[in-house]
């Protein structure tokens, strides 16, 4: 472990770091299990599987199950070394320290893309949602409008973001209860007249897997956007008010609930509706499966009420994101990584330049749906997939240094350790994989990659000179006294 140097000074503000820089301890242990919720449990189980089932058909469980899987062994390790460093910047501070300065500038940055990506997608989402009640507004439109909305909650404390967030994030996962109990029940006994349609359509359509076991390797890619957001545990330990209680409880309960969601819901879906009519138009889907499941059956207004329960979906997700991206900004100029203007925080202790900033991401949205390029949600999605899985890899990577360092003090410890880390590191290179077989994936990869060389050359080139490690070890040394 490196030894702690002097804090340094910071000139360029005029005020120590506890004047204009800090963040707020304000956030309860449910609020921060019910953010990384919010964030995680978005569009890509209510409208991305859409494409997903598109690959897969009824197979899309399996991609669900092992996705779920995969997600886990992150939650778990990036769980139990934030429960020991509660950190600003998170899983990119501790890689910083783990694994070298570079990896976790990376890391860092890598994932404020994500952020940036997923909330302007959220918001694509948001606004499809709105088009099935008013289809004469324009997307654009409804992402502009929906952005003041999620802007203005981030700029409020974080403690009022909290409270907001636990109740969008509480609406959601009731609703998803109450959609299991229903799906199940018409999945058992059928509607009144109709006879139950049990398990059938999983195998009447061409098979389990009509379209191969290859197919479900394809559909992880898409899969595995649904569990983007489990890392805002990480993120939020900095705020935390008890951030070892927190976060052993919200890595342990946030993962669990999610495999059980995503794999009890997509399970009904294909269920109760035909794959091939579940999977819309794959390339650009329009309406949500979940949607489909009650405007089949003829519920009246269920159809409506499912719309509106998935819009708070997406809009809690995009809100998560907002302030994930925003907070991702304000470590990263607080360690000299970017520029020291995005640290700077309200009274409250609000990085609003970090939140101007990180909503880059919804106005590239608006100005996309607005020039009428199709398929901006997949785009957007696959961009996340390709970035959130190098991100994800370099949280296992810090996690095998920080056991070979033998530091203790967590307050729980990941089952299997260095082994279940590892075989988290083979599925995310599989998963990975898909970018030679997948076109939405490939084009992410030609936009990610050149940004991750451009984010290297501007590290060796200017970050690194400027670079002040005192100021990773002052992040270290105030989760300490928190503990």
């Amino acid at each position: 472990m490196n030894t702690p140097s002097p804090a340094p000074s910071h000139p360029d503000a005029g005020s120590s770091p506890a004047a204009g820089h800090t963040l707020a301890r304000s956030l309860g242990h449910g609020q921060m299990a019910m953010i990384a919720m919010g964030s995680a449990l978005g569009t890509g189980l209510f409208l991305g599987s859409g494409e997903a089932i598109g690959y897969a058909g009824p197979a899309v469980i399996v991609a669900f199950a092992v996705g779920s899987l995969i997600a886990a062994t992150i939650a778990l390790a990036m769980g139990e070394m934030a429960s020991r460093h509660p950190v600003r910047g998170g899983f990119g501070t501790l890689a910083a320290r783990y694994l070298s300065p570079f990896w976790g500038y990376l890391s860092r940055w890598l994932y404020w893309i994500v952020t940036v990506a997923v909330t302007g997608a959220e918001l694509v989402a948001c606004a499809a949602y709105l088009a099935y009640w008013f289809p004469a507004v324009p997307i654009w439109a409804g992402i502009l409008l929906f952005a003041a909305v999620i802007v203005g909650i981030n700029l409020a404390t974080v403690g009022s973001f909290g409270v907001i967030e636990f109740a969008l994030s509480s609406i959601k996962v009731v609703a998803v209860l109450v959609f299991i109990l229903i799906g199940l029940f018409l999945v058992l006994f059928g509607m009144p007249g109709e006879s139950a349609p049990g398990l059938s359509l999983l195998t009447s359509d061409g098979g389990f897997a009509p379209n191969g076991w290859g197919a479900v390797w394809i559909a992880l890619s898409v899969v595995m956007f649904s569990f983007g957001g489990i890392e805002l545990l990480s993120i939020t330990a900095a705020e935390a008010k008890d951030p070892a209680r927190s976060i052993r409880t919200a890595a342990r309960t946030a993962i669990v609930r999610l495999a059980f969601f995503y794999v009890l819901c997509i399970g009904i879906v294909v269920s109760l509706v035909p794959w091939q009519e579940a999977a819309g138009n794959r390339e650009d889907v329009a309406t949500s499966p979940f949607v489909m499941v009650f405007d089949r059956i003829g519920v009246p207004g269920a159809a409506s009420i499912t719309n509106l329960l998935v819009l708070v979906a997406a809009l809690s997700a995009a809100n998560a994101n907002l302030y994930a991206g925003s907070r991702m900004l304000h470590s990263l100029a607080s360690d000299g990584l970017a520029p020291r203007v995005f640290a700077r925080t309200t009274r409250r202790h609000v990085p609003y330049v970090g939140i101007v900033a990180s909503s880059v991401g919804l106005l590239a949205a608006a100005i996309l749906a607005f020039s009428g390029v199709g398929g901006v949600f997949g785009y957007m999605m696959s961009l996340v997939v390709f970035a959130v899985l190098l991100v994800w890899f370099l949280i296992l990577a810090t996690f095998v240094a920080y056991r070979r360092r033998g530091v203790e003090g967590a307050t729980f410890r990941v089952p299997g350790g260095v082994v279940t880390a590892v075989v988290g590191m083979v599925g995310l290179l599989t998963v990975l994989s898909t970018v030679f077989v997948r076109e939405s994936m490939q084009i992410a990869a030609a936009v990610g990659v050149p940004a991750v060389l451009l984010a290297t050359l501007l590290y060796f080139i200017v970050v690194r000179r400027r670079l002040d490690t005192a100021a990773i070890e002052e992040a270290f040394d105030e989760a300490e006294s928190m503990r």
